[in-house]
């Protein structure tokens, strides 16, 4: 697993050994995402980590496990728009961790997604290079 020091908002961290499992880029909350309960209810988390497959997103409160959501966000230029699974809550030191993985992304909004995300391990790698 690689990992671009220095970074104030990002960590970059990309699996080696497993070609099957898209790469993730771990956010520390920088980005900021609503969630869209079905009853329409709607509540707002911070994105912790995130791939083209799903993350972790840090809530005062943890959802139900398998609860669908809808999940809003905008990530470099490109907003993301997509339906996801809920997985098993973590408690954090202040809050919740909940994984998700996204059950219905467009291939446009995909597209956008890896793009983006690629886009912020540029500008992480160009920050930590600059930094030397």
């Amino acid at each position: 697993m690689a990992e671009v020091p220095d970074s104030p908002q990002l960590e970059v961290s990309v699996t080696n050994g497993k070609p099957d499992r898209p790469f993730r880029v771990k956010l520390r909350g920088s980005v900021l995402v609503l969630v869209r309960l079905p009853n329409r209810r709607q509540i707002r988390a911070a994105l912790h980590q995130l791939s083209t497959s799903g993350g972790v997103i840090h809530l005062e409160k943890p959802l139900d496990e398998k609860i669908e959501v809808e999940l809003i966000f905008h990530v470099n230029r490109a907003t993301i728009r997509g339906k996801a699974q809920m997985l098993f809550p973590m408690w954090a030191t202040q809050g919740w961790m909940q994984p998700f993985s996204f059950t219905d992304l467009s291939d446009a909004g995909r597209g956008d997604l890896e793009a983006s995300l690629k886009s912020l391990i540029g500008q992480a790698a160009n920050s930590a290079a600059a930094g030397r």
